[in-house]
């Protein structure tokens, strides 16, 4: 590197210095003092000045040359030894001026693109002075905003959209009761993001494969699974998926693309994009989608796979529920950016702000996305901003780090499930009639399903052992063994409904 620009430099000295004797001699000298102080004031104006207050505006320029060699030479001191001849300043083709254009003009041929130079040094701000906006179709009454551009919606789908909302609301609330009985093991709601299970799933298909955290039962429930398949998986029965080894609410159908969530944060996210890179060889007409909280992207995996997503311009979608808290952590205390949507542009991801709570922006917002992922063979993210209206789980108790006012505004003022339904009332979809059906509807659907959960058979124990090797190794064998002895010499120690 060292001898290509000490050759370039001869070069270039050589030829600036013939073109400064021609210059010199065909220009007519103004005066009889031919020289000035460095740099010129010259009276004539030309697009190839770039002087600020006196100094080279091109920093990498003025580099260059004070790294070159100085000369006796009044010549080379034109642009070498801080002296130039008055004749040639005033020439529209001064060399110095030559010479600071050209470097100004040079950009870095490096991977990824050119990178132009510039000669002031101006450091990226760590955030914009204006926050990036939130999409809303809906105001909070739910009525249409003006002037937005809503996606076609069907009477029959925005009816299926609302069942579904007040479906997931009341089986929520059930659950969680059952819980506080002590008939389940943990349990945890989606209070106060209906709108983002429901109205994302309703933009998908059912090819397009789904990577859920555990916050979105919502999906499943759009995609078909039944009341009873959620309450056999809450008691880890015979009617299990699982066959009882998951922990509660990790639900997971291979029939629905559903994938069975797991307790780690944001292990789901590279995952996905492996998922959706497959897709992409199999040309398929589908796409994975990806859902997390805002919690998760502290973790290093969200990370991972945004940037794996991008380089491999792989087409799923990543959907970040923003909902202001992981447990007890206040998204302050997670980050200093402007939220999640920021952190795609840095992955070089297309990404959207939605109003979590207005089902038709996310509706529109996701159906946007899937559109760009699957035709343009890339990933997208949308940080969706809600509110965590229940505690975080049956483990939590959210008053202990959030004021009960703050918990009420959202739930009432800002409330996706009464939002909606403002708006399909106003369209002559729904009636009070029908809510009060459906919900009493809803309401016996599950507590049957649970009175039937806890009276089905629970998977014996010799799944706890199977389905992992094809031949079952000696020291499980054995761990089976005792396992079994212990039982019959210990049963009170052991649930009495778990056949041996």
């Amino acid at each position: 590197m060292a001898l290509w620009f000490t050759r370039s430099r001869t070069v270039v000295l050589q030829s600036l210095k013939q073109k400064h004797a021609f210059w010199a001699a065909t220009t007519p000298l103004r005066s009889s003092s031919s020289t000035v102080p460095f740099p010129c004031n010259s009276s004539s104006s030309s697009p190839n000045l770039f002087w600020v207050n006196g100094r080279f505006k091109s920093t990498l320029a003025m580099n260059q040359l004070d790294s070159l060699p100085f000369s006796d030479s009044d010549d080379e001191q034109c642009f070498l030894g801080g002296v130039v001849n008055q004749r040639l300043c005033n020439s529209f083709y001064c060399p110095v001026k030559i010479y600071s254009s050209v470097a100004l003009k040079q950009a870095l041929d490096f991977p990824g693109g050119k990178v132009t130079y510039t000669s002031e040094m101006t450091f990226i701000p760590e955030s914009q002075e204006k926050r990036v906006p939130c999409y809303r179709v809906l105001d909070d009454n739910g009525d249409l905003l003006i002037g937005s551009h809503l996606h076609q919606m069907s009477k029959e789908v925005a009816r299926k959209i609302y069942n579904s909302m007040v479906t997931l609301q009341v089986m929520d609330t059930i659950f969680y009761e059952a819980q506080r009985q002590g008939r389940l093991s943990f349990y945890l709601t989606s209070s106060g993001e209906e709108a983002i299970n429901i109205a994302s799933a309703a933009a998908l298909t059912p090819d397009d494969v789904i990577l859920a955290q555990y916050r979105e039962p919502g999906v499943l429930l759009w995609r078909g699974f039944t009341l009873q398949e959620f309450t056999d998986q809450l008691y880890g029965n015979k009617g299990d998926y699982g066959k009882g080894r998951q922990m509660a609410i990790h639900y997971g159908s291979k029939k629905l693309n559903y994938v069975t969530i797991s307790s780690p944060l944001a292990t789901q996210l590279p995952q996905a994009v492996g998922i959706a890179y497959s897709l992409k060889m199999d040309k398929k007409d589908a796409c994975a989608v990806a859902y997390t909280g805002d919690g998760a992207t502290s973790e290093g995996d969200f990370h991972a796979g945004l940037n794996f997503a991008a380089v491999l311009e792989a087409p799923v979608v990543f959907i970040c529920r923003n909902n202001g808290w992981a447990i007890s952590t206040n998204i302050s205390e997670q980050f200093r950016s402007d939220g999640i949507v920021v952190k795609g542009q840095a992955y070089g991801i297309r990404s959207i702000r939605v109003d979590g709570n207005d089902a038709l922006a996310v509706y529109n917002a996701i159906s946007a996305a899937r559109e760009m992922a699957i035709t343009e063979q890339r990933p997208i993210l949308v940080e969706a901003l809600t509110y965590r209206v229940g505690h975080h789980s049956t483990s939590d108790d959210s008053t202990k780090y959030r004021p009960l006012e703050e918990i009420e505004y959202w739930k009432t003022t800002r409330n996706p499930v009464n939002r909606f339904r403002n708006w399909i009332v106003r369209n002559g979809w729904w009636s009070d009639k029908e809510e009060t059906e459906l919900r009493s509807s809803v309401k016996k659907q599950v507590m049957h399903t649970i009175q039937v959960g806890e009276k089905t058979e629970k998977p014996p124990v010799a799944d706890l052992f199977s389905d992992v090797y094809d031949v079952t190794p000696s020291n499980l064998r054995e761990q089976e063994k005792q396992l079994r002895e212990d039982m019959i010499k210990y049963p009170q120690d052991y649930p009495s409904d778990v056949p041996l």
